[in-house]
């Protein structure tokens, strides 16, 4: 401005501001192409109101230069410098109050007013400048400025790369801090983590106790934690005798009945309402325990007496037997109990639990509420095992033997089949009677592939037998079924599977049932009794009488058969009524188109009674005993030996008696 003029300064300042602004742009700073305007023009009007100010206030300068006196030069510097500053102030606090809404005098306060020295050491170096062109030769200080300038150029760039270096080493060092950082952040995380972690584990911990130890139903202790109850007590009565207990176990009875007719939620129920009894019944000391479906323990600890458990057992059989609530219904169901008291010679705690459950069944067996264990039991129980044991070998090693008791034509006297009844041959026993091992295999479900074993034995046999020994008309034979083969999906291919592999005619095998294995389940039976019909084997209700076969139902199965009772027929001679209970048999038989078979006739004049009554067919000690197949064949080649025991009168066989004829026109 001193040296060229306004307009160049004006032009120079201009310059200055654009250049300023595109190296923030190159430097990466972020400022708008506007701002850069508004910085121009602002830097413009500065510089040109300062030179207008100085002119007003000094007038034309080059002629106050020209006088060369030092103080006004020194005003007018000095003049010039507070002109700049005071005008770019006041412009850049007037932008900035009205961009950020803030007061004027804030801005200039705060962020402007200390610039003026700037302004004025900028006024000090421009006066020393100019003064120092006056004295001095031109080319040898453009030199210097050259020198200097390159030196001032290397320096920065020395300043340049140390600031890079040191920003990189800042920059690294916020990078290791913020690792830092993150690791620790990572690590409380962590540790947080773990913590939860170990309060779950521990929670599942004490959940999974708590499942491996009670019941998921009731919440009752489960049969692990009984175990461990009786082995603390067990362990107690070895270091003091005094120490008196008992083990009660208890099942439901009825309880499969109750479940499979109302459900399985009803019946969770049910379990849930008897635990709640049992567990108002204990003492504070005392343990109720439930280990699975129906089945629950009790230990009374401190007893005073073996009489304390037995009253405790009788009030509780009461208790449970009172009647149930649920859903609005009134269901009943009752306790068998067995009690085994502990002592310090039991080993272990499932012992004593054992004797308590044989003692049970001993109570259910028995019709009893409550039964003691004494060591009989456990021999008794220990020998079924066993014989369990030998009842499955036997299947596999066929060790039974079929006997074979002749079925005879009463009305003539003539052999019409046989009944197969098997025998154990046991290699230890010899041979081991039914009633010791049918009920094991029905309980068990081993009477399954015995009689299909049986089934196959005995029709083998009629085959060769009628091969052997042909008549006119073809041997039979009856097998027993039993209820809950009756029952199995499989009976009906094991019967076409038998006939098929021995070749014997489908109406010669005979089906006997009891009538409690067709009355359990009516309708179902009808079903099976016509599938068995199809494969056209006969089908005889067994020990007919005996049971409670309702009418309504017997017209409806597709039986062949009735046989009658061996207890009615051998009382015949004796009473009476079982002659008129025989008789009314017969008729029903005869009104529903069966033939009659009666069993148990030991005497000709049962004989006699039964074929003026009508009755077909019989057997019994009479005609012979059940036999074996050796014996059986010598008795085929005399057929006709029984027949001395006709009568020789020229009455007729089958009369037509009145109240025969009556009962008929009834049915």
């Amino acid at each position: 401005m001193l040296q060229y003029g306004g307009e160049i300064a004006v032009l120079l300042a201009a310059v200055e501001i654009a250049a300023a602004s595109l190296n923030m742009l190159r430097g990466s700073m972020p400022i708008k192409v506007k701002t850069i305007f508004i910085n121009i023009w602002m830097q413009a009007l500065t510089v040109f109101a300062a030179y207008y100010a100085v002119s007003m206030i000094f007038g034309p300068i080059d002629r106050i230069l020209a006088r060369n006196e030092m103080a006004s030069f020194v005003w007018i510097i000095a003049s010039m410098a507070m002109a700049l500053f005071l005008v770019n102030s006041v412009l850049v606090a007037i932008y900035t109050a009205l961009k950020k809404e803030m007061s004027f005098w804030s801005v200039w306060s705060n962020n402007l007013a200390s610039a003026i020295v700037l302004y004025l050491t900028g006024g000090v170096v421009g006066g020393i400048m100019i003064k120092a062109l006056e004295k001095v030769d031109f080319y040898l200080l453009a030199a210097v400025i050259v020198f200097f300038g390159i030196v001032y150029l290397t320096f920065r760039r020395f300043v340049d790369d140390v600031k890079k270096t040191v920003e990189k080493a800042k920059a690294a060092e916020r990078e290791r801090a913020e690792q830092a950082e993150e690791h620790v952040n990572e690590l409380q995380h962590y540790v947080a983590e773990l913590e939860r972690s170990s309060e779950a584990l521990q929670e599942s911990h004490e959940n999974f106790r708590h499942a491996a130890y009670h019941d998921a139903l009731t919440g009752l202790p489960n049969r692990n934690y009984f175990i461990d109850t009786l082995k603390e007590l067990l362990h107690a009565s070895r270091e003091n005798t005094e120490s008196n207990f008992a083990v009660l176990f208890l099942d439901l009875k009825s309880f499969k009945t109750i479940n499979d007719s109302l459900g399985h939620s009803l019946g969770d129920r049910l379990i849930k309402n008897v635990a709640k009894r049992l567990e108002g019944l204990v003492r504070e000391d005392d343990m109720v325990g439930r280990f699975s479906g129906d089945k629950f323990g009790i230990i009374l600890s401190d007893l005073l007496s073996r009489e304390e458990a037995t009253a405790f057992a009788d009030r509780l059989a009461k208790r449970l037997a009172e009647p149930y609530t649920l859903d609005g219904r009134q269901v009943f169901t009752s306790a068998k109990i067995g009690i085994a008291y502990g002592n310090s010679k039991y080993p272990e705690a499932e012992d004593i639990l054992r004797d308590a459950d044989i003692a049970m069944y001993y109570a259910k067996d028995n019709e009893e509420n409550y039964v003691i264990f004494d060591q009989k039991m456990h021999i008794r129980a220990v020998t079924r095992l066993q014989l369990e044991t030998d009842l499955r070998f036997a299947i596999e090693r066929n060790e039974f033997e079929l006997y074979y008791q002749p079925i005879i034509s009463l009305e003539t006297a003539t052999l019409e089949g046989f009944e197969a009844l098997v025998r154990w041959n046991h290699p230890q026993r010899g041979l081991v009677p039914p009633n010791e091992f049918i009920p094991i295999s029905e309980s068990t479900g081993l009477i399954i592939p015995m009689t299909v074993q049986i089934l196959h034995s005995a029709c083998s046999q009629v085959v060769k037998w009628q091969n052997k020994y042909g008549s006119a008309r073809p041997l039979s034979v009856a097998v027993n079924l039993s209820g809950k083969h009756f029952g199995h999906p499989a009976l009906v291919e094991q019967i076409k599977t038998v006939i098929a592999e021995t070749g014997i005619d489908a109406a010669s095998l005979k089906l006997e049932l009891t009538e409690s294995a067709v009355m359990d389940n009516a309708e179902t039976a009808i079903l099976m009794l016509k599938q068995i019909k199809e494969t056209g084997v006969r089908i005889s209700i067994d020990d007919f009488g005996t049971g409670y076969s309702s009418l309504s139902y017997l017209h409806r199965f597709p039986i062949d058969l009735l046989k009658v009772d061996r207890s009615f027929v051998s009382a015949m001679e004796e009473n009476t009524e079982n002659g008129e209970i025989v008789r009314t048999v017969i008729a029903l038989a005869k009104a529903l188109n069966l033939k009659v078979v009666a069993e148990g006739i030991e005497s000709i004049h049962q004989f006699h009674q039964l074929r003026i009554l009508g009755c077909e067919y019989g057997q019994g000690y009479l005609f012979s005993k059940p036999l074996p197949v050796a014996d059986i064949e010598r008795l085929l080649t005399d057929n006709t030996r029984w027949q001395n025991i006709l009568p020789n009168t020229g009455m007729p066989v089958i009369p037509q008696n009145r109240e025969i004829s009556q009962l008929r026109l009834a049915q």
